[in-house]
C-alpha cells in the first residue's frame, strides 16, 4: 500500500512537470526520476524551445539524474513519466540500467512498443508498471492537440 502512495505522489509529480510544457506550449509530457523516496531529476518536453529533436521529459530528467549522482547509472532508481516511452528514450533507459520505469498512458502512435511489440527495449532487470494516472495524462496530451487543431 506504501509503495502505491509513493508511486502516486512521484507520477503526479510527473504530472506537474507535463503542465510545465503545456504553458510553454510543448507536448504536456513530464518526468521525474527518484531514488531513496526523493526526486534527483525533473523533467518536461522542451522540443520546441530548444529546436532539438531529443529534448524529451525522459532525457531531460535522466540527464538531471545523472548530474546530480556524479553517475550513469540509475539501478536503484524510479523513473515516473506520464506517457509511454519512445524508441530513442527507451534506449536511453536502457543504457542507464534504470531500476524501474511506471508510465501513466500508452503512447500508439510514438511509443516504443510500436516498434518493440512486446519484447521489453530496457535492461532485462528493469521493471516495468503502466496505468498510474493514466486518463488524466492522456487527457492532458488530448486536449494540447485539440487545440492545435481548432
Amino acid at each position: 500500500m506504501m509503495n502505491m502512495m509513493n508511486d502516486e505522489h512521484f507520477m503526479r509529480q510527473a504530472l506537474q512537470e507535463a503542465r510545465k510544457a503545456l504553458e510553454k506550449d510543448e507536448v504536456p509530457i513530464g518526468a521525474v526520476v527518484v531514488m531513496d523516496g526523493q526526486i534527483i531529476g525533473r523533467g518536461f518536453n522542451q522540443v520546441e524551445m530548444l529546436t532539438d529533436c531529443t529534448a524529451h521529459a525522459e532525457m531531460i530528467a535522466l540527464t538531471a539524474a545523472f548530474n546530480y549522482l556524479g553517475s550513469k547509472y540509475l539501478m536503484d532508481a524510479t523513473l515516473y513519466v506520464t506517457l509511454e516511452p519512445c524508441v530513442m528514450c527507451a534506449g536511453a533507459l536502457y543504457w542507464s540500467k534504470i531500476g524501474r520505469i511506471v508510465y501513466a498512458a500508452p503512447d500508439e502512435k510514438n511509443g516504443y512498443r510500436r516498434v518493440t511489440g512486446d519484447k521489453s527495449p530496457f535492461h532485462p532487470k528493469t521493471k516495468v508498471e503502466t496505468g498510474l494516472c493514466g486518463e488524466e495524462s492522456l487527457q492532458l496530451v488530448k486536449g494540447f492537440f485539440s487545440g492545435k487543431r481548432k
